[in-house]
Parts: C-alpha cells; sequence; structure tokens
C-alpha cells in the first residue's frame, strides 16, 4: 500500500516540525515576557522562584501559541480535502 508507506515516511517530519514549531513558540513567549514587569507582582523579582514562574509562565503561554498554530494547519489541511 504506497499511501501507507508515504503515512510511514512523513510521520518523523511531522513529529520534527511539531516540535520546532513548541521551541519556537516558548521561545517567543519567553521574549515577550521579558518584557512584563515581574518586579510589581513579585516581592523578590530576580529570586530563582520568580525564574521558575517566568519559565512556566513561558512554557505555557508557549504551548497555547503552538497548539493554536498546530490545530489551525491541520484544518486547513483537512480543508484541503473537501474541495
Amino acid at each position: 500500500m504506497p499511501g501507507l508507506e508515504q503515512l510511514n515516511l512523513a510521520i518523523p517530519y511531522i513529529a520534527a516540525v511539531n516540535i520546532a514549531i513548541y521551541l519556537l513558540c516558548i521561545a517567543l513567549a519567553w521574549w515577550a515576557l521579558q518584557e512584563f514587569r515581574f518586579d510589581v507582582l513579585l516581592k523578590r523579582p530576580k529570586s530563582a522562584p520568580a525564574k521558575m514562574l517566568q519559565i512556566l509562565l513561558s512554557i505555557a503561554l508557549g504551548h497555547l501559541v503552538a497548539s493554536f498554530f498546530m490545530q489551525y494547519l491541520s484544518f486547513s489541511v483537512g480543508l484541503n480535502r473537501i474541495f
């Protein structure tokens, strides 16, 4: 079955693209959060827990953005099959 072989060849590339999108979105979220003033909200904005909060917020925000883009991509590919 040629379709199944093509799918098996495409899966690693799809996984690599998904990982790249996630890492890019997490990096963009980290970059964007650098402009946020954590010193207004936190007692010690330079402490290790404050940096961990910033990392976790970057991961959460990056995950949301990456999931949006990947779902949008899969929906747009699915629409291509309709027409």
